[in-house]
Parts: C-alpha cells; sequence; structure tokens
C-alpha cells in the first residue's frame, strides 16, 4: 500500500500508470470487466468482443451450434482460440479492475491544477471548451465571441471528442479485422503453397513409375523380338551346317571313287581292266552318275538375309514426342477464382 501510495502522490507515475491502463483497441480506460488474453494482454471485455465477431462474423451468440472460433490479440498478434462461449469464456483480470478503481478515485479527489487542462493560446485565461466545425480546430469560448472564429460554427468539445473517438475506434476494429483476414489468407496460401510441393512431388513419383514400366515393357518386347531373330538364326544356321556335312560326304565318297578309277585306268590288261571296271564298286554308270554331281539340296538366293525382322519405330518416336500432360481446366478455374479472393 505503501508502494501505491508513492505511486499516486506524483504526476509523472500517474501518467505512466494510465498508459499501462489504456484498451489497446478503444485507446480508452479499460472498462469493467477486463478479460485477460493467454498471452496475458488485457481488453476491454466489449473490445474483445468486437474483434472476436469482426474475425467470426458466422458467430452469432452463446448458446449458438458453433463450437467457437479465434482471433488475434491487437497487441502481440497471438492467436487466441475460444470455446463456444467466446469472450465469455476469457478470465475476468480482477487486478487490473481494483487497480483502476484506485485510480480512478484519486483521480476524483486530486484538484485540477492549472495546466493540465489545454488553454487558448489567444486567451491564456480561457480553457478549449468548445470546437469549431468550420475550421476543425478546438478553441474557447471567447474566440467564438469576439475572436478569430465569431462567424464560425461551432459545436461542444465533448460531443465532437465523443463523436471522433467513436469513429476512430470503428477503425481500429476494422482494421484490426482486416489483419485477421489478411493473416488468414497468408496462412491459406502458405497451405497452399506446402501443398503445391506435396503434390508435386506425388505427381513426380506417378510420372517416373509410369515410365518406368514403359521401359520395362519396351524392354520385355526387344527382348522377345531379339528371341524370334535368334531362333531363325538357329534354324537357318542348321540347315546350312546339315547341307554342309551332306556335300562333305558326298565329297569324301567322289574323292575315294577317282582314286578307284585312276587306278583302274592304270591297268594295261584288257581283260583285267574289264574285269575291274564292271564291278560294283567301279561301275562306268555309276562313275558317269557321280561325274555329273549330286542331287542334294540348295538354299534359295538371299536365304542368309534377316531382312524380314526389321521394325519401324518412327510411329513410336513420334507418340513419344507428342507426350504430354492433360489439360487440368478444372485447377485453372480453381487457381483464377483463389486469386481474385488475394485480390479482394
Amino acid at each position: 500500500m505503501d508502494f501505491q501510495a508513492g505511486i499516486l502522490q506524483d504526476g509523472s507515475p500517474m501518467e505512466s500508470l494510465e498508459k499501462q491502463l489504456i484498451c489497446p483497441i478503444c485507446l480508452e480506460m479499460f472498462s469493467k470487466p477486463v478479460v485477460i488474453l493467454p498471452c496475458q494482454h488485457n481488453l476491454c471485455r466489449k473490445c474483445a468482443n468486437d474483434v472476436f465477431q469482426a474475425a467470426n462474423p458466422y458467430w452469432q451468440s452463446r448458446g449458438s451450434l458453433i463450437s467457437g472460433g479465434r482471433f488475434r490479440c491487437p497487441s502481440c498478434r497471438h492467436e487466441v482460440l475460444l470455446d463456444r462461449h467466446g469472450v465469455y469464456g476469457l478470465q475476468r483480470n480482477l487486478l487490473v479492475e481494483n487497480i483502476i478503481d484506485i485510480y480512478k478515485q484519486e483521480c476524483s479527489s486530486r484538484p485540477l491544477k492549472k495546466g493540465e487542462h489545454p488553454m487558448c493560446k489567444e486567451h491564456e485565461d480561457e480553457r478549449i471548451n468548445i470546437y469549431c466545425v468550420t475550421c476543425e480546430v478546438p478553441t474557447c469560448s471567447m474566440c467564438k465571441v469576439f475572436g478569430a472564429h465569431k462567424d464560425c460554427e461551432v459545436a461542444p468539445l465533448e460531443t465532437v471528442f465523443q463523436g471522433q473517438k467513436t469513429e476512430l475506434n470503428n477503425c481500429i476494429s476494422m482494421l484490426v479485422a482486416g489483419n485477421d483476414r489478411i493473416q488468414t489468407i497468408i496462412s491459406q496460401l502458405e497451405d497452399s503453397c506446402q501443398s503445391t510441393e506435396e503434390n508435386s512431388e506425388a505427381a513426380k513419383r506417378e510420372l517416373c513409375a509410369r515410365f518406368d514400366a514403359l521401359a520395362a515393357l519396351l524392354e520385355e518386347k526387344k527382348a522377345e523380338l531379339l528371341q524370334r531373330i535368334s531362333q531363325e538364326q538357329a534354324d537357318k544356321t542348321a540347315f546350312i551346317q546339315s547341307l554342309v556335312c551332306q556335300y562333305k560326304e558326298q565329297l569324301e565318297k567322289s574323292s575315294r571313287l577317282v582314286e578307284t578309277a585312276i587306278q583302274a585306268a592304270e591297268e594295261t590288261g584288257g581283260a583285267a581292266f574289264l574285269m575291274g571296271t564292271h564291278t560294283s564298286v567301279l561301275s562306268l554308270p555309276r562313275i558317269v552318275e557321280a561325274s555329273k554331281g549330286g542331287r542334294l539340296d540348295k538354299i534359295e538366293q538371299g536365304y542368309e538375309s534377316m531382312d524380314a525382322f526389321s521394325v519401324s519405330l518412327d510411329h513410336l518416336t513420334e507418340a513419344v514426342h507428342a507426350l504430354d500432360f492433360d489439360p487440368a481446366e478444372e485447377d485453372e478455374e480453381y487457381f483464377d477464382g483463389e486469386e481474385e479472393e488475394v485480390e479482394e
């Protein structure tokens, strides 16, 4: 209590105390009840409710089916989450309310000193107590009667003060609500950015999987076609090798027959020669038949060619070059809608 008395005795601490008791929304001293936010900042309940209603326009009242809402502290921008009771679910700051009561009692008991109220520059003993609507400046009664504002329209200072202060408070509430909407849009854009990155990674994985599947299919088809070429090669080679064996066998027989015929041709005796040429091994008809060549199979011209296995991939090449993503008109329309919302 001694500490409070020490504060209240000096004018400068009183001014500092008054600044601590000013609501950041209405810019006036806190009005009861005073609610304390989770970030430990204080607001008039009415001001807190105005900010809450501006940030949650569809929240109706206590007992509503809507579960709750949120708004940001006007002092530190900390997000305040409320339940279905709205601002009525916030705890009252009784300490601040008691300090306000003590402050108001002290102010009411102190005599008004000269200099605490603005004085007119033209009439030093006259307090500024009216407002010149024409010139839009505060002035005193003497200025209206005899001074520069005698032909102007005036109004009570308190009336103009309350009207402009109310207008200022409304503007502050609108700014706070606008900041909340901007913060909401920023959060949505950040979420959209993260979703875009995640969707891009998913699209890349899907594209790679499809191309890998296509590559595997091409490899499988290539292996199948290579197998067909290899089979044709094996069949033709085996046939040619069989012909080579047959011709070698015929050549060997013909060579032996030549040797036998040469030996018979060297015989000088007629009887012996004729007896030798009329044998089954060395008969003249057999020699004549052998001299005409064998009747073995032959390969046709171009038998070794593999031109039948030529494959044209031009149409596949054109199809690969023509590969592209399917047009997504719905995504473009959604993106245009988001741009319009951001512009608003």
